[in-house]
């Protein structure tokens, strides 16, 4: 469905003229119920809005249209949250008309939604921000349509209007529903929702920005503004992390859904030069009213058109920005801002930060960073970041410029690659530069609230050995773990993968492929990240991660990503089977490993062949955990050190001899690239007797 509006008033036809020959507007008089609205120019007179519509319908397809009456407040205390969370959205096709001089908007929408609960529904709660109201709403079938003001903190007013629609035929489960409805209002700073909760109002203009207003247009969606239909329930938020988790979920729930925008602004004074959906950039296509009139007192219209495509593991977005975007000196960066020389210290970040992401993601970054230079809290959406450029020194941006620079290098739609990645970097870049035990520290702090709500897991009829013993030999090899003892069989077939769904309500945990919080999809990835650079080793995690950025960036785009495929491009790159690993990590989620050392016992061998006396340290270790954990284990005098990695399956108990050639004085268990429960690195102190016998105290 194609739907233009645009207020004229006294055009000339020379304007007209050029709406035409530009394909910006076929326009007819909108004589049915479903189709009127109002609106205002942005000098205040009132014009006749004038529409072009073209139904992507049967003609057999009889659309029933309701205007909205006030909903009873009885009807309104009835409705649950189990009604609010029925139903996904599947599409979006949206015109939007903008008028930033007055902050309006007035939108037709045609959308899809679907029946993801289990019985049949017969009504419908769509949402929208509280300055917006619903003006018609229409489907393939009977509906009636009431709308009332609720409290939410999803929308940055602190409330929304919510329509309450009655269907006349029920929705069954799994099934789908295309309606097409107009709404229209303004969108305007608001920080209330943060006020009313004591928040300073300063504070909450940095937080709460978005608006539509000359000069910038933002829009955040779900969760800040909700400029486009949602249907959720109310979260507010006092009432702990439950919001950020919604919207978490919408995102993972909704990653498959179409999205398309046909944007009109209708502007006054200097035109707007590019338009971002979801990060992605369209140039406006302007046409002033008179175009020898000067800019101060010029008016006309801006266009962009983005074709339907996935939204991806996002919630809808959009920036109408007045600059034009300026690269930098090393082409790295595109940046809109009016003070050019706030582009250097951005520049010099991304130039100390290139090396390591040649090195370890590729040569080149996929695309240019976009930033996006913008008074409040930073918002990031992959490659595109909207920020305050407000940094004079370079080192004090770099940790950050790490993390959305990596965005430009690296991009998969599954989000614990999309998001761990870029912080698996950070950490390296950590390490670089400030040494390893402070990137472990950063990786420590990552996970500490992983530790909170991953699930405990009680061992199973068929796993439970805490027991058993194995005793490896003091050979590395021997002591190899089952998840890179062995080259991956490229014949055989694959089993069955986990679903990537998230799992019922009151489950605890999140497989990373299912995962929509943050401490999944971002920490806990970055930490099975560095896991598996502890198994494999450098060399083949870069030569797998680039790979597996090339597969993706020339996939066809209207495939979806295998949620295997990294696994089967890290095992060919380190001819080891990581099978387990990613059975445990990855695909499902067992928690963490919860390590100890259950005993040392150190055993002095007799001096032979010219050498003096060495030791044989036996180290029984536990698992308390229900995932496969391959530990180094190491026996340390001085600078002196001797490691060799064990694998300890769950709930298990395994012993290992590691020779040492030297009085050894301690064993450390973990170094911290093994995610545990409680501290990641275990000690346990020696003290020699001075007789042939040893002591072992902890």
């Amino acid at each position: 469905m194609i739907f233009s509006t645009l207020s004229l008033v006294n055009r000339p036809p020379r304007l007209r003229s050029a709406f035409a020959s530009a394909t910006v507007l076929t326009c007819v008089l909108a004589g049915s119920a479903s189709a009127q609205t109002h609106s205002a120019t942005p000098s205040g007179r009132q014009g006749q809005v004038l529409f072009h519509r073209n139904e992507d319908q049967t003609p057999q397809t009889a659309v029933r249209s309701a205007k909205p009456g006030r909903t009873p407040q009885k009807e309104v205390d009835a409705i649950t949250s189990a009604e609010r969370s029925a139903i996904t959205f599947t599409a979006w096709d949206l015109d939007l008309h903008l008028e930033p001089a007055t902050s309006h908007l007035s939108t037709r929408a045609r959308f899809t939604v679907r029946n993801i609960s289990q019985a049949p529904i017969s009504q419908l709660t769509l949402q929208l921000s509280s300055t917006l109201h619903w003006e018609s709403l229409s489907a393939p079938i009977p509906l009636t349509l009431t709308q009332h003001v609720l409290p939410t903190d999803a929308d940055h007013t602190g409330q929304m209007t919510e329509a309450l629609v009655h269907l006349s035929q029920p929705i069954p489960p799994g099934s789908s529903l295309t309606l097409t409805g107009f709404y229209s209002g303004t969108i305007e700073a608001s920080g209330e929702r943060l006020t009313r909760i004591g928040a300073p109002s300063t504070e909450a203009a940095q937080a709460d920005w978005d608006r539509i207003s000359p000069g910038l247009v933002a829009l955040r969606g779900f969760g800040n503004v909700l400029w486009y239909p949602v249907s959720s329930p109310v979260f507010f938020l006092g009432d702990g992390a439950k919001l950020f988790q919604a919207v978490g979920l919408s995102r993972l729930q909704q990653q498959n859904a179409a999205f398309r925008l046909r944007l009109t602004v209708e502007y006054v004074g200097e035109p707007p030069v590019d338009a971002f959906l979801n990060g992605h950039r369209q140039p406006l296509k302007n046409v002033a009213e008179e175009p020898n009139t000067p800019v101060v007192e010029s008016h006309g219209v801006a266009t962009a058109d983005f074709p339907a495509s996935p939204l991806g593991f996002r919630v809808p977005s959009l920036f109408v920005v007045w600059q034009s975007l300026r690269p930098s000196a090393n082409q790295l960066l595109q940046v809109a801002t009016i003070r050019p020389e706030a582009i250097t210290p951005y520049t010099t970040a991304s130039n100390d930060v290139a090396p390591l992401l040649r090195d370890w993601l590729g040569p080149a970054p996929l695309k240019s960073l976009t930033l996006i230079d913008h008074a409040g809290q930073p918002f990031e959406d992959d490659a595109f970041l909207a920020v305050p450029l407000s940094a004079t020194n370079a080192r004090q941006i770099t940790p950050a410029m790490v993390h959305s620079l990596t965005h430009a290098w690296f991009h998969s739609s599954l989000p614990w690659l999309n998001e761990g990645v870029p912080q698996f970097i950070s950490l390296l870049h950590t390490e670089n530069v400030d040494g390893r035990d402070k990137a472990l520290g950063e990786l420590r702090q990552l996970i500490n609230p992983l530790t909170l709500v991953e699930p405990e897991i009680s061992p199973s009829p068929k796993t439970a050995t805490p027991q058993a013993s194995a005793i490896s030999g003091s050979s590395s090899s021997s002591s190899s773990s089952r998840s890179n003892s062995a080259e991956p069989d490229p014949n055989a077939p694959p089993g069955a993968l986990p679903s990537t769904l998230p799992p019922p309500r009151g489950l605890p945990g999140q497989s990373l492929i299912a995962a929509h919080d943050e401490v999944y999809y971002r920490a806990k990835a970055a930490a099975v990240l560095w896991l598996l650079r502890s198994t494999v080793g450098d060399a083949p995690l870069k030569r797998a991660l680039q790979t597996y950025r090339e597969e993706v960036h020339n996939a066809d785009p209207k495939s979806q990503e295998d949620p295997r495929a990294f696994q089967r491009v890290l095992e060919a790159a380190s001819h080891k089977n990581l099978s387990a690993i990613f059975d445990d990590w990855v695909y499902n989620d067992r928690g963490l490993a919860d390590l100890s050392i259950v005993n040392v016992t150190p055993r002095d061998l007799p001096a032979r062949n010219g050498k003096g006396v060495s030791w044989l340290v036996a180290v029984e270790i536990h698992n308390a955990g229900a995932v496969n954990a391959d530990v180094p284990v190491t026996v340390r005098s001085g600078s002196l050190t001797s490691t060799q990695r064990v694998n300890v399956p769950p709930h298990s108990n395994v012993s290992t001899r590691i020779v040492f050639e030297g009085t050894p004085q301690e064993v450390l268990v973990n170094d911290g690239t093994i995610p545990e429960t409680t501290e990641p690195i275990h000690v346990w102190k020696l003290k020699i007797q001075p007789s042939t016998s040893s002591l072992p105290i902890r």
